[in-house]
């Protein structure tokens, strides 16, 4: 192994030792810093040997970051589209994402704080879940939820 190569394995390392990231991610990140493509994919398969670059592992943390600040399925697949993820490691990492009515039931919770909303309020609520990238009959259903156990 080249001094060149050793130096470029030490770099890609504590590119990842800052964030995790997917292969591509890093691959674009050593092309920026002046690499060659063949280099730059010669270090993401020997750290993918090594067990440190793993796709796979990088989507679960993905869904499970974006699933816990309380972001729908769709915007959390763009999420992992923007990060580089191949889309057949999509489905598994996102059978592990909660239950969507929990998270944006919990959404609700913290936004609303147990208080019966006036429209104003869920007109608000409502526009930061489309944000999210809910869809309106999930907005609904957890508004309806929400009223429910206050009414409770």
């Amino acid at each position: 192994m080249s001094n060149d190569q050793e130096a470029l394995r030490k770099r890609a390392l504590e590119m990842l030792g800052q964030r995790a990231m997917s292969r591509r991610a890093l691959t674009d990140k050593l092309l920026q810093k002046g690499e060659s493509a063949e280099a730059a994919e010669e270090t993401a398969d020997w750290l993918e040997e090594m067990k440190v670059l793993n796709d796979a592992d990088y989507a679960e943390l993905i869904v499970r970051h974006y699933a816990e600040k309380g972001y729908g399925r769709r915007r959390i697949e763009q999420e992992l589209w923007r990060r580089g993820i191949e889309k057949d490691l999509w489905d598994t990492a996102l059978r592990e994402m909660p239950e969507g009515d929990d998270a944006l039931d919990r959404f609700i919770q913290s936004k609303l704080r147990g208080d019966m909303p006036d429209p104003r309020e869920k007109k608000r609520v409502a526009d930061a879940l489309c944000r999210r990238w809910y869809n309106w009959d999930q907005i609904n259903a957890g508004l309806r939820r929400y009223q429910e156990s206050l009414e409770e």
